[in-house]
């Protein structure tokens, strides 16, 4: 797909409905000095949090929301600086079929170590308070998007192609002020131990699994939902062993203007990632 395309598709943020609450002065106590006052600041997390709260308000909450029945004005998407990459601007015509999906993943991790350089995102440019993180977005890898068979064919002949570019991004993140999201679509690639290598490669990774179409459907058990969330991998960094999730029952809903994730009490998964009921 074009990304201009993916770009004027996606949701508008929610701006208007929270209210900041105004900053209230504290007494300075006497014997403290007005250097370290200053220096002192709060949490971001925690700033649009009121300073005494009694009762759960329902406009305090964490990250970034969006509403999905709209898309966003094209007015901020022109004020966010963004680098799009298009796979037929970047390889040739004489290109062999069976190099072409090679190609087309080093020309992928070329435009991005370019935009790293270039936008000094990378660690060895000098710190200043202006700088930013760089998020990717890269959609469908392994798809025939991407000119790979990974999809197309149970052995596909080129399955290093896809691991090696992982490695190579990993490198690319670890040493720079970026973070990435990458989908793939799992349902389609018959090899399960490249997918557990892919899985293996990632610091976090999810799968959806859709309701529609499936005898799930209509079940009455996920009524409520459209279908199930699965955690496969999670952050195990800088430590001996990985920390578990404390949910692993996660069903998603799309209601009219979110996207909502929840813990569902009714379904249980277990070891083989089929849904049965709980006992």
């Amino acid at each position: 797909d074009n990304p201009d395309e993916i770009l004027q598709e996606l949701p508008a943020p929610i701006l208007d409905d929270v209210a900041v609450p105004k900053p209230v002065e504290q007494p300075r106590p006497t014997g403290e000095p007005q250097d370290s006052l200053d220096a002192m600041t709060i949490a971001w997390r925690y700033q649009n949090l009121p300073k005494v709260q009694s009762a759960l308000a329902s406009s305090s909450r964490f990250g970034h929301y969006y509403d999905v029945s709209k898309t966003m004005e094209a007015e901020i998407r022109q004020a966010a600086k963004c680098h799009c990459f298009y796979l037929p601007d970047h390889i040739t015509p004489s290109s062999a079929a069976h190099s072409a999906r090679v190609e087309s993943y080093s020309a992928l991790l070329k435009s991005l170590q370019e935009v790293i350089h270039r936008e000094g995102f990378d660690l060895a440019t000098p710190m200043s308070k202006s700088r930013n993180i760089l998020r990717v977005g890269l959609h469908s890898l392994g798809s025939a998007l991407w000119g790979d068979d990974l999809c197309c064919h149970d052995k596909p002949r080129h399955s290093h192609a896809l691991t090696t570019f992982l490695y190579g991004l990993r490198a690319l993140l670890r040493s720079s002020l970026s973070v990435a999201v990458v989908t793939l679509p799992s349902h389609l690639i018959q090899d399960r131990a490249l997918m557990g290598n892919i899985t293996r490669l990632c610091d976090n990774a999810i799968a959806l699994e859709s309701f529609k179409g499936s005898e799930r459907e209509t079940n009455p058990l996920y009524k409520d939902y459209h279908g199930l969330l699965f955690v496969r991998q999670v952050p195990h960094l800088n430590c001996l062993a990985r920390q578990l999730p404390d949910h692993k029952d996660l069903a998603f809903k799309l209601k009219r203007k979110q996207f909502t994730i929840e813990s569902s009490g009714s379904v249980k998964l277990c070891s083989s990632s089929r849904p049965t009921i709980a006992t």
